[in-house]
């Protein structure tokens, strides 16, 4: 279900815990280094598959259907998206998003006869609109695993088992390997990599001090760089804007930094964000180093510019 409502329970739900209930932990998977994920090996590709599907498998019982509640502690609670959004980031897969919506637009159109492991597969039972309504995996032997509704909670389907999948079946995305790095990782990989690392380690306000991980927005970014050997030269939001060549919308590669004003129209920017490839950008602010989609409203209607620094 489409849940851009969820915004405000993200932030609140996570890492609380019902007092005085045992709390099994779902230990993530070893995530490869990104050197070895291969952007077209297939066998890397397969293995990154099968962590996910395990991770998956693991929430069977664990884990109840909301569509206005994210809580990625025991016990979970998930919408279909925000299930799938889960099990990718634990196995350092970073949708961006907890949207049927924009998951559909990410990686690339899979013929439903050519399936692979780890595609997202998308449904639409609405007879309103154009968006899917519901996603799950591709797990093998013509099944998806799926945060299914209130009822059934987390389960593993047979395709052709219910009308409702044969019959509301709307496409299929694959998104490995487009979102893994190359092998050899290029810079953008170690770039993006490297941010993504420092998500939950750094804090985002209005000073620099790089022994304490305290940064500001474009303090960070600063730092990300010349940890990857380029040099921004500078922290200031709107001389960063004029470092490097400006490249398109269209154009836009791993590493490439984007700008954003805050008032519709303006050339003044007011937040930076690292583009991660496939429509997904790294940005720090006063929550910390968020992933979001630039396939956002907000995000088209504040851009400014993006430049190639490297």
């Amino acid at each position: 279900m489409n849940k851009r409502f969820l915004t405000t329970t993200l932030a609140l739900t996570i890492g609380f815990s019902t007092v005085g209930m045992v709390q099994p932990t779902i230990q993530p998977i070893e995530v490869e280094a990104a050197t070895t994920n291969a952007q077209n090996n297939a066998q890397a590709v397969s293995t990154k598959a099968d962590q996910l599907i395990q991770t998956g498998k693991s929430l069977i019982g664990k884990a109840t259907y909301s569509n206005t509640t994210y809580k990625a502690t025991y016990p979970y609670k998930f919408s279909c998206a925000s299930f799938i959004m889960y099990i990718f980031e634990k196995n350092g897969v970073d949708l961006a998003t907890y949207n049927e919506n924009y998951m559909i637009q990410q990686g690339t159109y899979v013929a439903r006869n050519q399936l692979q492991k780890g595609d997202l597969l998308f449904f639409k039972s609405k007879k309103t609109g154009t968006d899917p309504d519901h996603v799950g995996m591709y797990i093998g032997n013509n099944q998806m695993i799926h945060m299914a509704d209130s009822k059934q909670n987390i389960i593993i389907s047979d395709l052709n088992s219910k009308p409702y999948y044969t019959n509301n079946y709307v496409g299929a995305r694959r998104v490995l390997p487009t979102l893994l790095s190359a092998n050899p990782a290029t810079k953008g990989d170690k770039i993006v990599e490297n941010a993504f690392n420092y998500k939950n380690k750094v804090t985002i306000g209005s000073t620099n001090n790089e022994a304490s991980l305290r940064f500001t927005a474009s303090g960070f970014v600063d730092f990300i760089y010349r940890k990857n050997g380029i040099k921004l030269g500078t922290t200031n939001l709107k001389e960063q804007m004029n470092v490097g060549t400006t490249v398109s919308r269209t154009n836009l590669k791993k590493g490439d930094l984007v700008f954003f004003n805050s008032v519709k129209g303006s050339k003044t920017p007011s937040q930076v964000a690292i583009y991660a490839g496939d429509q997904r950008l790294i940005i720090p602010n006063s929550n910390g180093v968020m992933t979001r989609v630039l396939l956002l409203d907000y995000y088209k209607e504040h851009y400014i510019t993006a430049k190639r620094v490297f």
